[in-house]
């Protein structure tokens, strides 16, 4: 067993060691509004879809008496659930803190160039309070490895999900290729999508420096 410093704080987006994914066997072929098939569970419950009726993948989770995620983290993986959760209560991914400032909405991505980019950012990156900022840049590998570019952003909306689409074959229900890209929710496939990440696109935004947004607390 890893034994933790009693002083690591670890994102709360963070899945642990424990915490596992449900059993594809529970996947079945349902019937939608628009009475077209589409992806399901068996014994499906409401918490299974989001608001926008999209069906998202079914993970353990491991909690303390208090109701915070606990056991060792597994640094690389993010859980739905979690990430679901501080993505669309607009939560620090961090603390779980409500992250709305008089200026906008702190998101902190992996730089690719988007210093220099003006067009909309589609993030599944949630957002993060102030005082987290430098500790989710130093916690989460891609940023680590990538560079970060930190975004204010005014307008934020929902833009779609990330996870694995589906097929119904002969053989049954059967994975595709999953893929890092983000389904918007008005795609003809999202019936057939298995989310893992919220997903929101940053329409109004600007770049800024955490030291200089630290600085001016």
């Amino acid at each position: 067993m890893t034994i933790l410093p009693a002083d690591l704080t670890i994102p709360y987006i963070t899945a642990r060691e424990g915490e596992e994914a449900d059993y594809l066997l529970n996947l079945r072929v349902g019937i939608g509004p628009d009475r077209r098939p589409q992806l399901g569970y068996v014994n499906e419950e409401p918490p299974d879809r989001d608001p926008r009726g999209v069906l998202w993948a079914r993970y353990s989770m491991s909690l303390d008496v208090g109701g915070r995620p606990t056991g060792t983290p597994r640094w690389r993986l993010v859980h739905p659930l979690r990430q679901r959760t501080t993505m669309a209560l607009l939560r620090c991914q961090v603390c779980t803190a409500p992250v709305k400032r008089g200026d906008g909405v702190l998101f902190v991505e992996t730089a690719d160039d988007r210093d220099g980019c003006t067009g909309p950012v589609r993030t599944a990156q949630p957002p993060v309070c102030l005082p987290h900022a430098r500790m989710a840049v130093q916690r989460c590998p891609r940023l680590r490895s990538k560079g970060h570019v930190a975004l204010l952003a005014t307008r934020y909306p929902l833009y779609g999900v990330i996870g694995t689409p589906y097929q119904c074959t002969s053989d049954g229900i059967r994975p595709l290729a999953g893929t890092d890209t983000p389904l918007p929710y008005n795609h003809p496939l999202i019936g057939w999508f298995l989310a893992s990440q919220l997903v929101r696109e940053l329409r109004d935004y600007e770049v800024v420096n955490l030291d200089d947004l630290l600085s001016g607390t």
